[in-house]
């Protein structure tokens, strides 16, 4: 488990005062309204302004004050210290955590680690991409376990749920 969450990725400029537009890496948008620095690129930055566009956010940050600075910035990510985060209810995990856990089915074989977790209407699906890809749905009776600590999960045998290859 890391301790830094990445909450963006700065993708462009935005003006010429030094705004950035940020693509965005957690549900809750609004988290950059209350935050008041993050780490960016490693450095500590104080966010002097936030607004909103589209499914994009428009940061000023402190030290950024020409379309020159925010042009360095460029695909730089945003994190703040895990600390920082609220304690999730149960049964509820982390992207970040999850993607450092590998999947195993019932009978010890190994399926692969999280490369991805995709969100759906309906459930989340594990998406592993090696050895062989495979987009596991994250439902009660396939998924039968899930310990964070020891970065394993365990599912039902991939034949009894899914059409075998």
């Amino acid at each position: 488990m890391g301790n830094l969450f990445k909450i963006g990725q700065i993708i462009n400029t935005h003006g010429i005062k030094g705004e950035v537009k940020v693509y965005p890496l957690t549900e809750d948008v609004n988290k950059f309204k209350r935050l008041e620095t993050v780490l960016v690129g490693g450095e500590e930055k104080k966010i002097l302004g936030v607004k909103f566009q589209k499914d994009r956010v428009i940061l000023k940050i402190e030290g950024i004050d020409s379309m020159n600075d925010a042009e360095t910035y460029k695909q730089k990510y945003i994190e703040i210290p895990r600390e920082n985060e609220p304690e999730l209810p149960p049964d509820t995990y982390y992207v970040s955590d999850l993607k450092e856990c590998t999947i195993y089915d019932t009978n010890e074989k190994e399926i692969g680690r999280i490369f991805d977790v995709i969100s759906t209407p309906n459930n989340d699906v594990y998406w592993i991409k090696e050895p062989k890809e495979l987009l596991i749905p994250v439902l009660r009776d396939i998924v039968l376990d899930i310990d964070i600590k020891l970065k394993k999960i365990i599912i039902k045998p991939v034949g009894e749920w899914q059409d075998e290859d």
